[in-house]
């Protein structure tokens, strides 16, 4: 049984429905079920992206001439050939007074602004920037806080089409070097600090370091958004002496068209084997993959308010800025979910009328641990869909918010990464929802499961894979002019076949199950396993903070260890590891079991927040951690070298 079925009327308003109506009267397309929908998507990608081009109205100052152009590699494909189109353009086409973004931190709602207001601020902004001499093709970063002045740079940076990249304020020196070293921005934002958890913490120190490091930037605008710039490094002025540089005269302007490939972003892969991967990622494709994913698969609509909690340095940033395409308010949140206690959010959520709320599996499993109950101290009314990302999310997950949010919500798990800028599996809001299973992989996106054959498989694990391009794609890696760093990223594996890293499973119901990355699944006896399901298990338990699972050699096999992060004062007993044990055992198999728990006081995260198996299993070898500025919070590893209990 579902646990949630949107009712006849919300069906009959889905912008889906209103896609489906559209693809019959303008393309004859008869598609009655979104299974249908599903497979027409796929079998005929020139015909599908072309409507949804049309269906969202993107605004392009010349129009293609041919939709898809194949080629020999899956991953040379082009799309939209000869268009032009402006990013930023088709981001501010809002309604002059109508809230385009509103900013939140731990103190509460601080401003909103209007989208004649973002667009008055990014045109000035943009001319400034032309009087600092970017142009086409320059990049411009920002290493800030999750604030509007970051929507109005990237919009300003886009809008020229230079290129944008950004990672958010708690990145350490050496990782805001090994990635804005590589791509060399002309120039940077930055803020003179941030808050977190009740705390100040000051920027100005690492940005000098940053720019010791990087004498290649030209000039540093620093936003004053927590106690003022004070002192300024140097080649730095501030936000507001920046926009005293931009000339009236060229604020308002024309928006220049670039093609559909022209690079629009620099993401990261998370670095934790060598310097991090830089992807570029095309204009075109950005768009047209995120208004698919926000106006078809989350329903998103002008009326609407989104939100998402994400930092600048994680994927899902640039996901929800471009809801502003869509014509919907754009919600931001700096700072801890947790401070000043566990309601901030739902707080934000109430006064503000949130209809879609994210956040990552990891929040919502914590707020089931902190005995949150936002349904009794919240009017959630206007609230309709839950988005989750960053690692599965557990069956008792689903639970929790259905029993304490908001019985009536379309929750949606969706799962994609920073390599394609979107998902491949998707929320469907005209569609049930069914414990542990994520609705249905993304219109247009052939995602299929292979086994080790290289064979698709259903109702059975293997690797997640795609095996039809999709415009998403990066359009290269950064210093990889041959693109062999690319090729070997995605389709060596299954040769002409993008291998996603994903332990996955394609369900009866045409839903999908993500167990875990594939490159961190265990084996032992030769029954390959991914770690979410263990988590799913152990992390139910309130003692249980989080957990990590790993496989350790041992005896020429393979046993699974598993490290619990417990909370404050709970001391891990024999009684509780049994209680761990049987309850993997009887909820998965007597191959799940872990040979070994151990406890630890904190648990190696990267950047972006995600637990890094990797990091640990190489570790409790003895064997060297790649890049350990990757991690947030390296020291946590030094809990996991010569540990008695691994030699028995």
């Amino acid at each position: 049984m579902p646990l949630w079925a949107p009712s006849a009327r919300r069906i009959q308003n889905a912008n889906l429905t209103r896609y489906q109506e559209f693809l019959l009267r303008k393309f004859n397309v008869d598609c009655r079920t979104f299974d249908e929908l599903y497979t027409w998507s796929v079998e005929n990608p020139a015909t599908f992206w072309e409507s949804v081009w049309e269906f969202t109205g993107v605004i392009a100052s010349r129009r293609w001439t041919q939709v898809l152009q194949p080629a020999d590699d899956l991953w040379k494909t082009r799309w939209f050939v000869d268009a032009r189109l402006n990013f930023a353009e088709n981001l501010l086409r809002g309604r002059d007074e109508l809230p385009a973004l509103t900013f939140w931190n731990e103190e509460g709602r601080q401003r909103e602004l209007t989208y004649r207001e973002l667009a008055d601020q990014v045109n000035a902004i943009a001319a400034a920037l032309v009087e600092a001499g970017v142009r086409p093709r320059d990049r411009v970063a920002g290493f800030l806080p999750n604030l509007p002045e970051t929507v109005i740079a990237m919009l300003a940076t886009t809008s020229l089409g230079a290129t944008w990249s950004s990672c958010s304020p708690d990145f350490g020196v050496e990782g805001v070097v090994d990635r804005f070293g590589q791509i060399q921005p002309k120039v940077l934002f930055a803020a003179d600090g941030y808050l977190y958890a009740g705390k100040e913490i000051d920027s100005m120190d690492r940005l000098r370091r940053v720019l010791d490091r990087l004498p290649e930037i030209e000039r540093v605008v620093v936003v004053p958004y927590r106690k003022g710039a004070g002192k300024l490094p140097r080649r730095a002025i501030t936000w507001a002496r920046f926009l005293k540089r931009s000339q009236p005269s060229v604020r308002e302007r024309d928006f220049e068209g670039f093609p559909f490939d022209h690079p629009l972003y620099v993401l990261y892969s998370s670095g934790t084997t060598g310097l991090p991967k830089c992807m570029v990622h095309g204009a075109g494709g950005t768009l047209i993959q995120h208004l698919k994913e926000l106006v078809l698969h989350c329903d998103l609509k002008p009326e609407d308010r989104i939100f998402y909690f994400t930092t600048c340095g994680w994927m899902m940033w640039n996901w929800l800025v471009s809801s502003l395409a869509a014509e919907a308010t754009v919600v931001l949140y700096d700072g801890s979910p947790f401070h000043p206690d566990a309601n901030i959010l739902w707080r934000m959520a109430e006064r503000e009328g949130l209809t879609i709320f994210g956040a990552s599996a990891k929040y919502l499993s914590l707020l089931e641990k902190n005995e949150a109950r936002p349904k009794e101290a919240f009017s959630l009314n206007r609230l309709q869909t839950i988005l989750s990302t960053g690692s599965p999310l557990a069956p008792s997950s689903y639970d929790y918010v259905y029993r304490e949010i908001k019985s009536d919500v379309c929750l949606s798990s969706i799962s994609g990464g920073t390599d394609l800028i979107s998902c491949f599996a998707l929320g469907n809001p005209i569609g049930p929802v069914f414990r542990g299973e994520l609705q249905t992989r993304g219109l247009g996106m052939k995602v299929e499961v292979f086994d080790e054959d290289g064979r698709s498989v259903t109702e059975k694990p293997g690797e997640l894979v795609c095996t039809a391009p999709f415009p998403s794609m990066p359009v290269f890696f950064w210093n990889d002019p041959d693109g062999e760093k690319f090729r070997k990223a995605y389709f060596n594996h299954f040769p002409g076949v993008w291998r996603h890293g994903d332990w996955a499973e394609i369900t009866s119901r045409e839903g999908v199950v993500i167990y875990g990355r594939s490159d961190a699944t265990l084996n032992p006896g030769g029954v390959r396993i991914g770690t979410a399901e263990i988590y799913r298990q152990v992390n139910k338990l309130p003692e249980v903070l989080e957990s990590v699972a790993v496989g350790q050699k041992w005896q020429g096999d393979v046993r699974v260890v598993l490290f619990v992060q417990l909370r404050d004062s709970v001391v891990l007993t024999d009684e509780l590891k049994s209680r761990i044990r049987n309850l993997v055992r009887e909820n998965c198999s007597p191959f799940h079991a872990p040979a070994k728990i151990i406890q630890v006081p904190d648990i190696p995260r990267t950047l972006s927040g995600k637990i890094t198996e990797l990091s640990v299993q190489r570790t409790i070898h003895g064997e060297a951690v790649g890049n350990m500025e990757a991690l947030a919070n390296p020291e946590a590893l030094e809990h996991f070298r010569h540990l008695s209990e691994l030699t028995e």
